[in-house]
């Protein structure tokens, strides 16, 4: 009879590391990132370098400052590339680059590397940076543009505008009501993308591609995206059901602002989210809830960036309550 030899954890082992699994990220993260360019033009891949560059940048000041080894190595890890393209996504395409520069700051600096570092920061630091720049800066986080090649649409132009102001089909909504939206815009705009908002927001069908990829490489899972995503669907349908007049139907809710980036790249990350299942099922359903809830009800058109910044507090509650039982405790 063979002798069973035990071995301290981890017993699993796999060619996936750190690196190749942000890699993942940003590979998954690009078709929104060349929409974004094709709809808003050299300003949308301007802001996306800077906020790259600028937290890569903090990353390895805050290496050097903490005495670490392989500072560019690490700073290069891909960890901080991926929360620059998300701070970008979630900036609206006429951002100062100061603007940009602060928020990859709050993010780098103060939400990640002021808990320690890549897999000690408690709240998600794309999150954190956009809640601060939205309430530090409302104006410029709420001065929208429409895609850049609907400006052919004006007539009777004397001169063609660098940029055509326009609202958001959630801003809209919160605004000037349901009926005005429904002249305005329609499902499939709002699913391809020809809408003004984030950079990262615009287009649900790239952001699809993006996130069928994830799935497929298995750096994610489904549990937290379908639970948002079904609970946000619910929450906002039953209110249309009951006030179809007042509210807008839950296909809206889903194809607009941020469900799909805040789903399936944001709420998904592995640093900031549950490890169990059950806690995962948890997370995603009350991201959810709380989005449609500051959405319909809230002074904010939109809810995504709050509710994920709100449940990452409540992670290591729900790690600690959804926890595998050790045998004799």
């Amino acid at each position: 009879m063979e002798p069973v030899i035990l071995t301290s954890s981890p017993h699993i082992h796999s060619n996936t590391n750190l690196t190749s699994v942000m890699y993942d990220v940003i590979i998954a993260l690009t078709p929104a990132l060349l929409v974004s360019i094709y709809y808003f033009g050299y300003q949308s891949l301007l802001i996306s370098m800077t906020a790259v560059c600028s937290a890569v940048l903090f990353e390895a000041i805050c290496l050097r400052l903490a005495k670490k080894k392989d500072i560019w190595k690490t700073a290069f890890d891909g960890s901080a590339i991926i929360t620059g393209i998300l701070l970008a996504m979630n900036l609206p395409p006429s951002s100062p680059f100061w603007m940009v520069m602060i928020g990859s700051f709050v993010a780098i600096v103060i939400a990640k590397q002021t808990f320690g570092g890549l897999g000690h920061n408690i709240f998600n630091p794309a999150m954190v940076a956009r809640v601060f720049l939205l309430i530090s800066f409302p104006v410029q986080m709420t001065r929208w543009t429409r895609p850049s090649f609907l400006k052919s649409q004006l007539i009777d132009t004397a001169v063609t505008p660098d940029a055509l102001s326009a609202a958001t089909p959630l801003g809209m909504l919160k605004t000037d009501g349901l009926q005005k939206v429904q002249e305005t815009y329609t499902h499939t705009a709002d699913f391809l993308g020809t809408i003004p908002g984030s950079l990262g927001e615009v287009s649900a069908l790239a952001l699809l591609i993006g996130a069928a990829y994830l799935l497929y490489r298995k750096v994610i899972t489904w549990e937290i995206p379908v639970t948002f995503l079904g609970s946000l669907f619910a929450f906002t349908g039953i209110f249309w059901l009951i006030y179809p007049d007042k509210f807008a139907d839950p296909v809206f809710h889903m194809v607009t602002g941020g469900a799909i980036l805040g789903a399936f790249f944001m709420a998904t990350d592995m640093v900031t989210s549950p490890l169990t299942r059950k806690g995962m099922l948890i997370f995603g359903t009350s991201i959810g809830l709380l989005t449609g809830l500051i959405r319909l009800f809230g002074g904010y058109p939109e809810g995504v960036s709050f509710a994920i910044v709100i449940m990452n507090a409540f992670v290591p509650l729900i790690d600690q309550y959804t926890g595998v039982r050790k045998f004799g405790s």
